[in-house]
Formats: structure tokens, C-alpha cells, sequence
């Protein structure tokens, strides 16, 4: 007997019927890990000193070359409210005409906070010239997107400029509908918070405001061929409303973005509170609701140090896709006392102490978290990363 209501059925029943082009069953085999390096955005947006474009590229250059399948390698935000993010163009325009050296193809994912962070995106892509074929101007997106982004204040309106078309960039012809440039692919993210104090907080407006704004963007980047990655936020906790966020508000949030057209839904522990029972029973309920173990993400936050304690409960779940940043970098501008992303290179190696593959160089990985935090002035997050340095330092090879 089943005890599912007759609304979660249905949901099951949508995402059977779906069709799913995002994930690859490579990405679903016992043993490849597929880690999504979040180190030039995530890692980078809450520091305070400034970090010039050319480190920024130069750190994209290098994860390149690790053997990472994918890498988050910046946001178009308003440099207002995140500084560090204001290269993200020339990031772009960098890896586009002169892509890095790597293995195998990349995909580079572009963190969108509104309509118009998408305009700018779609312009640096135009601009590339890349693409010989045209694509059709699509519609108009409704007028209601006033799109705010990071913590925008509504004194002050003009702070993250809206645009009333997601579509502003497309006056002159549009590329072909692909995301791939020069051998290499590009996606783009978007955000929205599992409560409501985080959401207001974060982007001044509800939930389902969010959901509301963000719809034109998913459909704006689909048509144009970005598939679309949505993060959740304060997933296991949140800063202002306690480390209890109900699973069913995610998983009813997974579900309404999976079924906008979301490709990939990374579910973030924010604020690091997520513990290994909360975190099962978050899976538990995504799974109940319908959502794919192929379709998720996990994104830990190592605040509490629980993150690869986490990390092992999703294994043992099903769940093959991870993000992480080099060095353990990171933090969140709006979620007071969040700490680091897990450390690349402490994932890398306990996934590859059990025997997972990720395709990823540790030694490479630990010599670029040691030259990037000594670029900006900050310890070294990753205990084998420092373990791995140390080592290379006694053998000559760092």
C-alpha cells in the first residue's frame, strides 16, 4: 500500500514522463563521482580584498587542467553587491577566445541572478562570434520580472537594473541554440532560498516571487540551449530561522523548479548546520517527492565540520554529484558565521580512499589551492591539501 498522496503520484508520474538531456548514465555508474569545482565563484564572492580578473582567469586556467568535467567559473551580478563577481565578463570572453588547456571537455556554468544578469551573459556570448547560424528572437518575457538580485533593497530600486524583456541582448541575430563553444560547454545557474526569512533577506522578495522571476530566465536560457542548474539554498539550516528547514519545503521547491525545465538541482547546506540525520531525511523526502538521485546535487558547507560526514550519507543515497572549491574557499555574504566550501581536495581524496573515481589530479588540485589562498592572503582549507603539499615539498615535487 502506498501512503503517497495522490499530488506526489502525479509528480512521480512527470518525472517519468520528462525528458531528461541533462544527465548521462556515465554520470550514474557505482563508480565516477562527478565533482562541479565552485571555487572562482563561490569561493572567491565573499572575499573582502580585492582579486584581480587575471587571478581569477588564471585560476580557471588551472582547475582546467585537473581533469574536472565542470567548473562554476563566475556570476553575472551587479559588482554593487558582490565586488569579486565584476570580471565574471571578462572571464567569459577569456575562456571563449582563448579556451584552457584541459583532458577533456569542460562545461563552465554562469550564476544568473536576474533577467538582466542573463542579458549581459547572452552579450559577451554574442559578441564571441562564434556561432555561424542565427536563432530567432523568442518572445518578450512577461513584464512582472523586476529581478533582484543578491540582498537588492527596495530603497533602492536601481541598485541591480531589471529589464522588462529577457530578452534586450537578442535585438542583433542570435547564435545558434547550443551551449558549446570551442569544444566546451556552458550552463547557466540561478538561486532561490528553502525559507522565506533567507529569501527576503538575500533577494527581497518570496519564495515565490523567486520562482516567479526566475521563470523567464529558465525559459530565455532554454531556448537560447543553456540547460539550467538551480541551486537551493539554507537546504540543512538556515542563519535566521534555525538548522530545522522542513525537507518537504525543499523537495516541493526541487520539484516546482525540475518541472520550469531545471536540468540539475544542487541542494546547499548553506550555513554548514546539515548533520548526517537531517541530511538522510532530506534525501529520504526529494526521493518520496519524485526527484531523481541523477537530478540532484549535493553542496556542502564545512562550518561544523560535517561536511564529508555528510558527504558519505549521500554515497551511501545514491547521489554522484558534488560541489566543492579548491582550498576550501568560500562562504556566503548573507549567512553570518558560514564557513568554507568542502575542501576539492579532502572530497578527492576520500572518494578516491573508497575506490570512486573523479577523473581529478589530487597532487595538481593541492598545488592550486596552496598558490590560490597564498594569492589572496587566506589559510589553506584543505587538510589533504596541506598533507599533499607537505609531501610534494620533502620529495622535490611542489
Amino acid at each position: 500500500m502506498s501512503f503517497l498522496s495522490p499530488c506526489l503520484l502525479g509528480r512521480r508520474a512527470y518525472r517519468q514522463l520528462s525528458e531528461r538531456t541533462f544527465t548521462s548514465s556515465s554520470r550514474a555508474l557505482a563508480d565516477h563521482v562527478r565533482i562541479v569545482e565552485v571555487g572562482p565563484r563561490d569561493g572567491l564572492q565573499n572575499e573582502k580584498s580585492s582579486i584581480s580578473a587575471e587571478t581569477k582567469i588564471e585560476l580557471v586556467r588551472r582547475l582546467a587542467g585537473t581533469g574536472l568535467e565542470t567548473i562554476e567559473a563566475g556570476s553575472f551580478v551587479h559588482p554593487k553587491w558582490v565586488p569579486q563577481m565584476a570580471a565574471s565578463d571578462r572571464i567569459l570572453s577569456s575562456i571563449l577566445s582563448s579556451p584552457p588547456s584541459s583532458p577533456h571537455p569542460i562545461t563552465y556554468q554562469w550564476l544568473l541572478p536576474n533577467v538582466k544578469g542573463l542579458d549581459n551573459y547572452f552579450k559577451v556570448m554574442d559578441n564571441a562570434g562564434s556561432a555561424p547560424h542565427d536563432y530567432p528572437t523568442p518572445p518578450p518575457s512577461p513584464t512582472h520580472d523586476s529581478g533582484p538580485a543578491l540582498n537588492t533593497s527596495s530603497s533602492d530600486p536601481n541598485a541591480v537594473p531589471s529589464s522588462t524583456s529577457g530578452v534586450d541582448s537578442m535585438a542583433q541575430p542570435r547564435q545558434s541554440a547550443s551551449n558549446e563553444r570551442n569544444g566546451h560547454k556552458h550552463e547557466v545557474s540561478i538561486f532561490l532560498a528553502a525559507t522565506e526569512s533567507f529569501s527576503k533577506k538575500n533577494t527581497n522578495c518570496t519564495i515565490q516571487e523567486s520562482l516567479d522571476r526566475f521563470a523567464p530566465l529558465m525559459a530565455d536560457s532554454r531556448k537560447a540551449g543553456y540547460p539550467v542548474r538551480a541551486y537551493i539554498s539554507v537546504a540543512l539550516g538556515c542563519p535566521f530561522e534555525g538548522p530545522d528547514t522542513d525537507p518537504h519545503k525543499v523537495a516541493d521547491l526541487a520539484v516546482k523548479l525540475m518541472e520550469m525545465g531545471a536540468d540539475e538541482i544542487s541542494v546547499a547546506d548553506t550555513t554548514g548546520m546539515g548533520t548526517a540525520p537531517a541530511t538522510r531525511k532530506l534525501l529520504q523526502t526529494l526521493r518520496d517527492a519524485g526527484v531523481r538521485n541523477e537530478d540532484i546535487a549535493m553542496h556542502f558547507h564545512d562550518t561544523f565540520g560535517q561536511a564529508l560526514i555528510n558527504t558519505m550519507i549521500s554515497l551511501d543515497h545514491g547521489i554522484r554529484t558534488f560541489d566543492s572549491a579548491v582550498g576550501g574557499l568560500g562562504g556566503c555574504p548573507y549567512s553570518p558565521g558560514a564557513t568554507g566550501n568542502v575542501a576539492t581536495e579532502d572530497l578527492v581524496y576520500t572518494l578516491h580512499s573508497l575506490g570512486a573515481k573523479t577523473g581529478v589530479d589530487l597532487e595538481e588540485m593541492s598545488r592550486i589551492g596552496d598558490w590560490i589562498t597564498g594569492e589572496i592572503g587566506k589559510g589553506n582549507g584543505s587538510s589533504a591539501g596541506r598533507a599533499t603539499m607537505s609531501r610534494l615539498r620533502r620529495e622535490g615535487g611542489a
